[in-house]
């Protein structure tokens, strides 16, 4: 069982929610305005927000944002957007996962049953930190940097970014990622593209032009270190075949210098002697 508060300004969605959540097993309260939802966050413990982008008061992007500044609880936003960008934004502004209207019950169901499971304590981390290439990731203190700089995750971003580190070079198949990442046994490529897409986006690559994340198409990712940062022979190797190709002199056909006693011991050919001319016998 978990505490969910439903906000949702429509009474016909809320009435229905708040039925099918509680026959669920949780325990729901809802209201209908971004600012009681800040209020109820402020003086209840909450597990899970279920957010409508639509509300009368506050626009979805800010009700997020002042939701995430009183709490870190996770938050699905339910929008009827289904534009990509608005949902990377939606993401970035700190929303743990989203639905597009309209949804069914059991989507909704399943969607919070992977959410709570992975903001539950007590879960399994790596141990040390991990480095690949320029990337160090400590799984412990939550801590991406990139190249010393410190990277401004989400905790779904963090999650991907650093199962992906703890096994660099291996291909990992999206159905993995979804068991692993998002604790789904099934379910669309949508919601993994778009974290892939924010986070190549912070570590500063595009799809077209990786660094760190490499997609192979119908196989899944791979998380490796950019070409140069794999090992530092590999320049030197570079630079040694580049001096190499220097120190090889160019073929002097003229050969300059060269002893002309040398030359002539293999004397250009002549033209072969003309045949002797025989004498005519004398006549009788």
């Amino acid at each position: 069982m978990a505490r969910v508060l439903v906000v949702e300004d429509d009474p016909f969605v809320r009435s229905a929610l708040i039925r099918h959540l509680s026959e669920a097993a949780h325990a729901v309260r809802s209201v209908g305005t971004a600012l009681e939802a800040l209020r109820e966050v402020a003086q209840h413990e909450v597990d899970l927000v279920v957010l409508d982008l639509g509300l009368p008061d506050l626009g979805g992007a800010e009700a997020l944002r002042m939701l995430r500044g009183l709490t870190n609880v996770p938050v699905i936003v339910a929008t009827a957007c289904e534009d990509e960008a608005e949902i990377v934004r939606l993401l970035n502004e700190g929303a743990d996962d989203y639905l597009v209207k309209p949804f069914s019950t059991t989507h909704l169901l399943a969607r919070m049953t992977a959410v709570l499971r992975r903001s539950r304590p007590g879960r399994e981390e790596p141990a040390g930190v991990l480095t690949v290439g320029g990337l160090r990731i400590d799984p412990l203190r939550r801590r991406a940097e990139l190249d010393g700089a410190v990277l401004e995750l989400t905790r779904r971003e963090f999650d991907l970014l650093a199962f992906l580190a703890g096994r660099p070079g291996v291909v990992v198949p999206r159905r993995e990622l979804l068991a692993e990442v998002w604790q789904q046994s099934y379910g669309d490529n949508q919601t993994i593209d778009v974290h892939l897409s924010w986070l190549r986006r912070k570590l500063g690559e595009t799809a077209a032009t990786p660094r760190y994340l490499h997609t192979l198409r119908g196989v899944g990712v791979k998380l490796d270190p950019p070409l140069r940062e794999l090992d530092p022979s590999v320049r030197e190797l570079d630079l040694a075949a580049g001096e190499l190709d220097l120190a090889v002199p160019e073929p002097d056909h003229a050969a300059p210098g060269l002893d002309p006693s040398v030359r002539e011991l293999d004397p250009p050919p002549r033209d072969p002697a003309p045949p002797p001319v025989l004498p005519l016998p004398p006549r009788a």
